[in-house]
């Protein structure tokens, strides 16, 4: 495996990865793993310390303890569930036709002594105990049931051997993408509805929110908001301009019982009396903000990002914010994210924040671990989760990871919750898309992308590469890579990965169909974009894919429809496509917008599985 590869397998680790030139001396990693040499020699000891009685079960068993240092060990382990475990999940044959490394387990080590059993009911074990498998465990099928597991239904086992996920047949992506326009309003953030229904909540930059329903794909309905009745109307509080507005939106885990959701959104102090809170250039990360300039006319922390709590009652009333959960003064006008996501098993808050602008971060913000600018953090409203603060006792308690220039929008995968991707965009030469993983560094900015990063001005004082050990994308692309006719783009989001191991991208066409709701027939073939620009992703409780652009809202739909061909679908209700238009042979006049027929995707293909995952630039 190339280092290119290996440093795709980032994700998995409990805690950030390591990357090691040498190959541990115990354990047999090398590259990206979850152990370094200190670990190593930790995992040897343990294992002198089983002094086991039979030469067979010692070789798997020394498998099993170096598993920690797998760079899926996350997976292998299963972090994210209640239990916390003490061995990885083994793979089971009894289950889903898996490798049977399980029963192995048992046949060479179920009479075998040893001491300080790892298998001992998931519990501490009595110190210096000796026992063997066959009188903790009565049966194989006892203990497989008990420590066995397929790698199937999203999950990964241990088999023995270090994870691989690139033996996969690859399925062929789709010769295109098809869209359907359902609706012209232009929205910065669709959130699924909790109630598992086909109703979303949709808001735009200036503050509102609706709540609509989606029609049925191909039911020829659009998707109706009423613009004068408002699920929430907050345009007194939120302060709208190029890059401030109201920037995320979330709905607590348990929305159906308890009505709790929370706004992301930014305000002006100068206009808004209740816009306070603390600014983040101050003496705790060495900056003074009378030191700073203004900047678009504004003095340092005259903006701010906030995040509040709202409840809904489930009445005809209106919600109501209850408290602020966050406020922080912005040193700059722009940089400051705004996503908000709860964790599909943690169920804590993450909120994206950028480095607060000015070119090349000029104080540090993002590396400086006392502050909450160029960072990703995560917040429980009840109580302090587990975050690397814990390990990391300069990190500020709400920070999970750090190293970001403007983390624009970030998703969980539904299937592998571990896979949380975003997509950062860059400063000049490289736009990135990161698997972030808990105290991880992601590098800026020391670090462009993969490229080492020289700031043209460092009042705040510099990090060197030799200081941190960055994780660097997983994908993304050079701005020397587009086409200059058609403008450079940011990567904004992810849909979706599947099982991981292997990115890579191609380039398709998107065109719309011919029976779109609204139609699309004078946007394509022109010089200049249909969709506009595009802001951001949406899913609904069908698991389809929306787009929300500055054009309307736009469904990611059968590819049949527009005439092209997936190897995946089946098709049971073809309709009419239309062709696909031929390219211009004109160039864009504009530096951002792009022509819609010939709309760049990044279209990662991940071996493991059979799905796709779409990275849209703009």
């Amino acid at each position: 495996m190339d280092s290119l590869n290996l440093q795709m397998l980032n994700f998995g680790c409990r805690e950030s990865p390591f990357i090691t030139n040498t190959t541990l001396s115990f354990c047999q990693y090398k590259g990206s793993t979850c152990c370094n040499s200190s670990d190593d020699m930790q995992i040897r000891n343990e294992f002198k310390a089983m002094k086991f009685s039979d030469s067979g079960c010692a070789s798997l068993l020394k498998s099993v303890l170096c598993a920690k240092c797998d760079p899926f060990s996350a997976e292998l382990y299963r972090v994210e569930s209640v239990l916390t475990r003490k061995v990885p999940v083994l793979c089971n044959s009894t289950r889903h036709n898996s490798t049977d490394f399980c029963s192995n387990v048992w046949n060479k080590c179920q009479n075998s002594s040893l001491v300080n059993s790892l298998f001992g009911s998931q519990v501490e074990p009595p110190l210096n105990s000796t026992s063997k498998f066959s009188d903790m465990w009565k049966s194989k099928s006892t203990f497989c049931n008990t420590f066995g597991g397929s790698s199937e239904a999203g999950g990964v086992c241990f088999n023995g051997e270090h994870v691989s996920l690139n033996n996969t047949e690859v399925s062929s992506p789709p010769s295109g993408m098809c869209l359907e326009k359902i609706n012209n309003g232009s929205y910065l953030n669709m959130v699924a509805h909790p109630d598992g229904s086909n109703r979303i909540f949709l808001s735009d930059q200036p503050g509102k929110i609706w709540l609509a329903t989606v029609p049925e794909e191909g039911s020829g309905e659009v998707l109706v908001v009423d613009e004068l009745d408002p699920f929430l109307d907050l345009t007194d509080e939120v302060f709208s301009d190029t890059e401030f507005g109201m920037m995320g939106l979330a709905f607590h885990p348990k929305f159906r019982d308890n009505g709790r959701f929370f706004a992301s959104f930014n305000c002006d102090k100068v206009k808004w009396p209740q816009c306070s809170g603390r600014c983040s250039c101050n003496s705790d990360v060495g900056c003074d903000p009378a030191k700073l300039s203004s900047d678009n006319g504004a003095e340092p922390c005259r903006y701010h990002s906030v995040i509040a709590e709202f409840s809904a009652n489930g009445s005809d009333a209106k919600p109501q914010e209850v408290r602020r959960i966050f406020t922080m003064g912005l040193p700059f006008t722009s940089h400051h994210g705004g996503q908000i996501l709860f964790g599909p098993q943690d169920g804590y808050l993450y909120f994206m924040m950028g480095d607060g602008g000015g070119i090349g971060d000029p104080y540090n913000f993002s590396q400086n671990k006392k502050s909450l600018l160029g960072k990703i953090m995560r917040l429980d409203i009840d109580r302090i989760p587990n975050n690397p603060y814990s390990d990391d006792n300069e990190l500020q308690p709400e920070i999970w990871a750090l190293g970001f220039r403007n983390p624009w929008r970030c998703s969980f995968d539904l299937e592998r919750p571990s896979y949380f991707m975003c997509g950062d965009v860059g400063q000049e030469e490289f736009e990135e898309v990161d698997i972030v993983s808990k105290g991880g560094n992601y590098g800026w900015r020391v670090y462009e992308g993969p490229f080492l990063y020289n700031p043209p001005k460092s009042p705040g004082g510099n990090t060197t590469s030799s200081a941190i050990k960055p994780i660097f994308p997983i994908m993304g692309y050079n701005h020397s890579e587009i086409n200059k006719a058609e403008g450079s783009a940011s990567i904004t989001g992810t849909e979706n990965p599947k099982d991981s191991g292997n990115f890579t991208s191609t380039k398709i066409q998107v065109n719309c169909a011919m029976d779109s709701p609204i139609p699309c027939s004078d946007e394509f073939g022109s010089s200049v974009s249909g969709l506009g620009f595009i802001f951001s992703f949406g899913e609904d409780n069908r698991k389809d894919i929306f787009i929300l652009s500055s054009n309307g809202l736009y469904r990611v739909v059968r590819p049949s429809r527009c005439n092209y061909v997936c190897s995946t679908e089946n098709s049971t209700s073809p309709v009419s496509p239309r062709s696909p238009p031929q390219p211009s042979s004109s160039p864009s006049t504009g530096t951002r917008l792009r022509n819609y027929s010939m709309l760049e995707l990044l279209f990662f293909s991940f071996t493991s599985f059979f799905s796709v995952c779409f990275f849209l630039v703009i």
